[in-house]
């Protein structure tokens, strides 16, 4: 710690000696990433613990099938009737897996969607299962019971010969070579077969155990049953085949069907296996044998643990090796534990015989031949010691007890290694498999179903090949590259919020790195922000200039740059556009940022139509021109960053990024929404990326919102949020779909906001009272059921943090939950009206999600008569009173708050229920100890409230604890409940009763008073302290006579201003046309701007930045030289005659562009990085940058010291704020250019002159004014005056709307209040006739008096409080579900996390030329013209 404080002291005491200001800022977060060391050391221990956990579940699965088969065998010691029961564990062994998949498949059928299959399709896949299921009925059922335990371990690995034959027909490897890996497979698997049955004749040759001649049916049975078997995974080779392909892509559609028969008629082939051969042929089945009691026990038992063993693991092995390819951990923690399983299983079986053998040693014997003897005469009934003699008996089969010679049991032996390097070189392809992050199951494994029986073989072979020739293939091995845009709203954030969001933004730029280089994530980006209400008229000129928001956020813009490259920002261009302006900066990485500034005047303002703005720009204008190359706006070559090192031409990042779109496609692009406050990082960008990614129907997926701030309002909803997003959001997103994605962080789909009726429909206008509500008030709830109705998915991510101011004070956050509840109910309702429709289009909602909502809506409009009720508890034990009048008195105050919330305005209503949320707090309070008190005389918790403060407490304390980076928010939840009354009754009648009121209601203080000052122009500030002021607002109505008194009084005050077109004229407010022809800056107003001191510095500067072009190309040749010399700079000596007249042709273009007022003021806030002090920090900086490989340091230090000091030699007379002519700038850049020349000639480094020459001419570039390119600007105008022209309603309009906003604020209390005064009087009545006539008796214990005593409660309370009980619980399972896979997804993403490391010493040859980008090769002239 102490040796950063005294690293910022030496950056400040450097920054001190050229400017008497050095102080800065420095954001939270500017600090570079770094890999946490404990989160590495999780992501290995999980990795370890997953791999221990395939390995250890698939030795219990296959053991306990092996000791069964055993158990069940006719050789066995046990008795027939044992032996009969452990078969039918044997099947049931068989049928659970089957099961599984039957209801997994039968849910999403009946819930999700469904898809009329094929009948051909159907039929060949339901007769290969059947195939299938004979042969694993066969070989377990049949064939094992008839074989010893190790002859069972070892066949199983004959499963694989058709995979391998497969492999090799049709050449699926990626190498040629590589096709001697299935060659040896068939090889092994045919030896091992062959070993088989040389084995089973020397022993019955030998008389091993009286083996007799029926063993080599077995053995011919085995090896066919395995053969049928080995079809199981037919489609992992056969998707190869062109016309299998069509077939499997058909068979993904109505999967889920075809598995519901399959798995019925895989069932009925086991039980008809089963009867057939043990029924009907060794007639082994005896009904009356089934009924176990008694000292039979015994047996039930171990039957049934060994069941539940085998049936357990093998899901669980299943499950853990899918987590395993999911964490990116394929080798360590999936392949090795499953090639393991069988040598584990030996291994284990060995080292058990060893140990163990000795205790069943009864008679002393002393050779194996004794030892397998004796143990017929062993009965031993003891449950621990009945599976280990059947395991001793069985190995006593094999060669091992042969009376002749013990030779051949290296038979046995040697045909267990061949079936092992069988299977191991048949999946070899899974070691080199390549996993992409949280990887989607159906792209990991082929089938859904596992066979338990081969537990460890089933999921290798499973295992989904990466084939290039596969269509099915959805994957690839590469991530496909996705651009995501970042898109801010602003609406009058503080300097303090502006700085979080920019803050984000930089961090996302150093994560993603320089956008011509690839990226682990591949992924672009761009960033852009809008800003609201961002001009102002100036009260004294007249002039439209920004407001102070728009200073505020150059100014942090600015600072931000400082503090991630210590430098001001390097490309900096200016646009007037038709909807106000445009700022665009190039971040330190290369990565673009927009600040794109609307005028209330010319478009509309608020959230929702920015939101269309943008979507309509990015999707639908940056579409259309990346799908029509031509139709791209052309360069600009005026400015020196066109020229690259090697003097070609190449893209500015802004073009680069239009041309990488047009590989891209619409499914890839995604826009980001913010807003103005957000505060992330970039992993919460790329885990949502990943939802994204993972699934195509995901049309938009959310984050976890952290709110930030100070004070009992945020305390409440911290917890509010956490509760909200632990339980609420996470069962949306379990169950069916999560119903809103917040705007101030979600990433949705560029297709998916294109499709039908989402952004067409999203661009309306609302007209009616109910459309004001349910547009307006919450528009990304309002977005998001647009998605959902149209059948797109919407998901959450727990570990993709973000954090955003909330209201701190309770005025504003009463405002604010006004807007988002009758938002949320009015959508809610829309989407349960659409139910049918949705379920049919939406496969992730299904009927029961529907039904799960209409419960939760219903518990929310019970809310207020709940708190009523339980605000009647604790008047009923504290004061001791009659359970009736409890309630009567606790329904005044709610009754008394909507009168007065009907008879008085917003503010007073927000008054009274603060101080009423006061007193309901300490009532809240004393309930609270109540409740505990009530427990205690009662003698127990099973009260209703008892139990639903118990269960709360509890449910959320584990929460919490399984929320481990959250658990601190579980103190904020005393304050949660003591403000239930407040958050559920009084807002809850205050946002319906004020329903009617359509303002934003947040951040509107300062608007107001800002538009107050623009129209209220005319009055002076003695006037504006006068009530009737207050009262005045002047319009564009210039006729109006009281307008002219006003005007007329006013003038006595204060000069009158001039008022331009914009402000008086409502057509031309509504023209996206510039109202005006701007004007030039005049000296005069240049003069008004800057201090007189610095206007002769300035002067050649802004002549020559109002011409909007670094240069003059005259045909004077001395003008010609020196206005060619930044441009041409990087260029080689001999000149380009078509390039040439390119540039010039540009350059005449850019001549005398005119700019609007605000222009001017805007740019020479950007010149001051032309002052003394910021050119000598950027030049530091640029060289730094430009040469940070290692191998330079040496040359770096010397050329920041030799041209520091002849920076510092050429102004020293200059102050540290004054800004340098362009006269002196240029003459600076030629002598710095010599000098920094002269030093790499002495270093012999003269291969870097192109690049340190380009970091000088950064260093003293001018911000440019440019021209919007004619296609985009007729697009604007068309847009704006199609959508977003801004809204001006008649008096007619306005008061229908407010009539019919009453209306249905009318309706929404009334259904409120009646249904809240049922559940109340219902409630009350049963209070009055008694518990003693309608009751429910919950039975209670007493000690003392020995007795059982009963606790009469009203049914009315139970069944509500058991309901919700149920509603807890269900979304405490879904969080619980949710938790593992986002573990999952963390472990994953931080396993492939980009590595911050320092750039590696390249070589100089590789480092002087251009970098290379991947589409370049597909630019032509033409794609640049017009």
């Amino acid at each position: 710690m102490s040796e950063e404080l005294r690293y910022r002291g030496r950056k400040r005491e450097g920054r001190h000696r050229d400017t008497w200001d050095p102080f800065q800022l420095n954001p939270v977060g500017a600090e570079k990433e770094q890999k946490k060391r404990c989160l590495l050391v999780a992501q290995y221990f999980v990795a370890v613990f997953v791999g221990v956990a395939v390995l250890v579940s698939a030795v219990v699965a296959k053991g306990s099938l092996l000791v069964l088969s055993a158990l069940s065998s006719p050789n066995s010691l046990r008795e027939k009737k044992d032996q009969q029961f452990y078969m039918l564990m044997l099947v049931f062994c068989l049928v659970f897996p089957n099961f599984l998949v039957f209801l997994k498949s039968l849910w999403r059928c009946a819930f999700k969607t469904f898809v009329a299959p094929n009948l051909k399709t159907m039929a060949l896949i339901c007769v290969i299962e059947s195939l299938v299921s004979l042969g694993t009925s066969l070989l377990v059922l049949v064939v094992m019971p008839h074989f010893d335990i190790l002859t069972n371990l070892f066949i199983s690995g004959g499963v694989c010969i058709v995979s391998a034959v497969l492999q090799i027909v049709y050449r699926l490897q990626r190498e040629n070579w590589k096709i001697l890996f299935p060659i040896c497979s068939l090889l092994l698997t045919s030896a091992g077969y062959c070993l088989l049955g040389m084995d089973y004749y020397i022993r019955e040759a030998s008389h091993v155990d009286r083996q007799k001649k029926d063993c080599f049916y077995y053995v011919g049975l085995g090896i066919f049953s395995s053969f049928l078997v080995s079809f199981c995974w037919w489609e992992n080779t056969m998707q190869a085949k062109n016309r299998m392909q069509k077939v499997l892509a058909e068979l993904e559609g109505f999967r889920d069907f075809v598995f519901v028969i399959s798995s019925i008629l895989r069932i009925l082939v086991i039980g008809a296996v089963y009867l057939i051969y043990h029924r009907l042929l060794i007639k082994s089945i005896e009904w009356n044998n089934f009924n176990l009691a008694g000292h039979e026990g015994d047996i039930l038992q171990i039957g049934l643990v060994l069941f539940f063993l085998q049936a357990f693991c093998s899901a669980a092995s299943h499950w853990f090796g899918v987590v395993a390819c999911k964490i990116n951990a394929v080798r360590m923690s999936f392949a090795l534990p499953m090639c393991c399983t069988g040598p584990a299983v030996l291994g284990l079986g060995l080292v058990l015989f060893l140990t163990q053998a000795e205790g069943f040693n009864s008679a002393d014997a002393k050779g194996i031949n004794d030892f397998c003897r004796n143990l017929h005469l062993l009965k031993d009934k003891n449950t621990t010691n009945v599976v280990m003699l059947e395991m001793f008996r069985s190995i006593c089969r094999t060669s091992l007890n042969n009376d002749y010679f013990q030779w051949p049991f290296a038979m046995l032996v040697l045909e267990g290694v061949c079936m092992w390097g069988g299977f191991v070189t048949c999946t070899y392809y899974v070691w080199k498999i390549k996993v992409q992050r949280i990887e989607r199951t159906s792209q990991l494994f082929v089938r859904r179903l596992y066979e338990s029986a081969f537990i460890d073989l089933s999921l290798l072979l499973n295992t989904k090949m990466k084939l290039p020739k596969a269509q099915t293939n959805e994957n690839q091995d590469e991530l496909q590259n996705v651009v995501i845009y970042l898109c801010a709203t602003m609406w009058h954030e503080t300097y303090d919020e502006m700085l979080k969001i920019l803050t984000s933004m930089f961090r996302l730029d150093r994560y993603r790195g320089d956008p011509k280089e690839e990226h682990k994530d591949s992924f672009d980006f761009e960033s852009h922000i809008f800003v609201d209400d961002a001009f102002m008229t100036e009260k004294e000129t007249g002039k439209r200039l920004v407001n102070e928001y728009v200073e505020d956020l150059i100014h942090v813009v600015t600072e931000v740059y400082r503090v991630f490259t210590n430098k001001e920002p390097d490309d900096v261009s200016i646009i007037e556009t038709p909807y106000g302006g445009r700022l665009m900066f190039v971040l330190p990485e290369g990565n673009m940022l927009y600040v794109h500034l609307k005028d209330k005047c010319r478009i509309r303002n608020k959230k929702r139509w920015s939101q269309i703005m943008y979507m309509y720009y990015l999707l639908g204008w940056k579409g259309y021109i990346t799908k029509n190359p031509q139709k791209m706006p052309r360069m600009d070559t005026s400015r020196e960053s066109l020229i690259s090192m090697d003097g070609e031409m190449f893209l500015l990042p802004q073009y680069d990024n239009d041309n990488k779109r047009r590989f891209i496609s619409d499914d890839n692009t995604y826009i980001l929404a913010l807003d103005g406050d957000t505060d992330f990082h970039p992993k919460a960008v790329v885990l949502l990326v990943d939802r994204l990614r993972m699934y195509y129907n995901v049309g938009a997926a959310c984050g976890r919102i952290h709110p930030t701030g100070m004070g009992p309002m945020v305390w409440y909803q911290k917890f509010e949020y956490a509760v909200g997003h632990w339980l609420q959001k996470t069962a949306e997103h379990v169950f069916g779909s999560v119903l809103c994605s917040p705007g101030c962080f979600s990433l949705f789909r560029g297709s998916a906001l294109m499709d039908d009726n989402i952004l067409k429909k999203y661009t309306t206008t609302a007209t009616r009272g109910a459309e004001y509500v349910q547009y307006d008030q919450g528009e990304d709830r309002w977005l998001c059921t647009l998605l959902l109705q149209q059948g797109w998915r919407v998901e959450y991510n727990a570990a993709s943090d973000a954090y955003t101011n909330s209201p701190q004070e309770f005025k504003e956050f009463y405002n604010q939950r006004r807007r988002w509840g009758p938002s949320t109910l009015a959508n809610t309702l829309d989407l349960l009206h659409s139910g049918k429709e949705t379920v049919k289009r939406n496969q992730s909602i299904s009927s029961l999600y529907i039904f799960y909502q209409m419960f939760t809506v219903g518990s929310s409009i019970l809310g207020p008569a709940s708190v009523t009720l339980m605000v009647a508890g604790a008047f009923q034990f504290i004061f001791k009173m009659n359970g009736a009048i409890a309630i009567v008195i606790s329904c005044v105050p709610p009754v008394l708050y909507i009168i007065i919330c009907f008879a008085t305005k917003a503010n007073t209503q927000i008054t009274i229920a603060a101080v009423m949320s006061v007193l309901y707090a300490f009532l809240m309070t004393a309930s609270f100890f109540s409740i505990i008190g009530d427990m205690v005389v009662q003698g127990t918790f099973l009260t209703p409230t008892g139990v639903f403060l118990v269960s709360m407490a509890i449910m959320y304390l584990v929460t919490a604890i399984l929320h481990p980076e959250e658990f601190g928010l579980i103190i904020y939840g005393l304050m949660y409940f003591i403000c239930i009354p407040s958050g559920y009754l009084l807002l809850t009648i205050y946002s319906l009763v004020n329903m009617n009121n359509v303002s934003w209601g947040t951040r509107e203080s300062k608007e107001e008073g800002e538009q107050k000052q623009t129209q209220s122009v005319l009055c002076n500030k003695d006037c504006r302290l006068c009530c009737w002021d207050m009262k005045i607002q002047i319009t564009q109505e210039a006729e109006n006579a009281m307008l002219q008194q006003i005007t007329s009084f006013a003038t006595q005050k204060a000069p009158l201003l001039q008022i331009t077109k914009n402000e008086t004229q409502p057509q031309a407010a509504a023209n996206p046309e510039p109202q005006d022809k701007p004007e030039l800056t005049t000296e005069k107003a240049a003069e008004a701007k800057n201090p007189p001191a610095h206007k002769s510095k300035e002067a050649p500067l802004k002549d020559k930045d109002d011409s909007s072009s670094d240069r003059d190309d005259s045909d004077d040749d001395d003008d010609d030289d020196d206005g060619k010399k930044s441009i041409r700079s990087d260029s080689s000596d001999s000149s380009d005659e078509n390039d040439d007249y390119f540039m010039n042709a540009d350059l005449e273009e850019m001549e005398d562009i005119p700019v609007s007022d605000w222009v001017e003021p805007v740019k020479e806030e950007f010149l001051k990085k032309l002052t003394y002090f910021n050119m000598k920090r950027n030049l530091q900086a640029q060289i730094r940058y430009t040469l940070r490989n290692k191998n330079q340091d040496d040359v770096v230090e010397d050329l920041i010291l030799m041209l520091t000091d002849t920076l510092n030699i050429r102004l020293s007379k200059a102050g540290p704020e004054d800004i340098l002519a362009q006269a002196e700038i240029d003459e600076l850049q030629h002598e710095l250019t010599n000098q920094a020349r002269h030093i790499l000639k002495n270093n012999k480094m003269m291969k870097l002159e192109k690049r340190v020459k380009r970091a000088i001419e950064k260093t003293l570039s001018a911000p440019q004014v440019q021209r919007l390119d004619e296609g985009e600007k007729d697009f604007w105008d068309k847009l704006i005056e199609r959508y977003l022209t801004p809204i001006s309603d008649t008096v007619e309009h306005k008061n229908r709307v407010s009539k019919e906003l009453k209306s249905l604020r009318n309706k929404a209390v009334f259904l409120y209040f009646i249904i809240n005064v049922l559940w109340v009087v219902a409630t009350f009545f049963l209070q009055l006739i008694g518990n003693d006539i309608i009751s429910i008796k919950i039975p209670k214990f007493s000690e003392e008096k020995n007795i059982t005593e009963y606790l009469k409660v009203e049914p009315l309370s139970l069944m509500f409080l058991f309901s919700f009980a149920i509603l807890l619980l269900v979304q405490f399972v879904a969080m619980l579900y949710h938790r593992v896979y986002t573990l999952i997804h963390v472990v994953s993403y931080r396993g492939t996390e980009k590595d911050y490391k320092e750039r590696e010493p390249e070589d100089e040859e590789e480092e002087d030329q251009t970098v290379e980008n991947q589409y370049a090769v597909s630019l032509h002239s033409e794609d640049f013209q017009l």
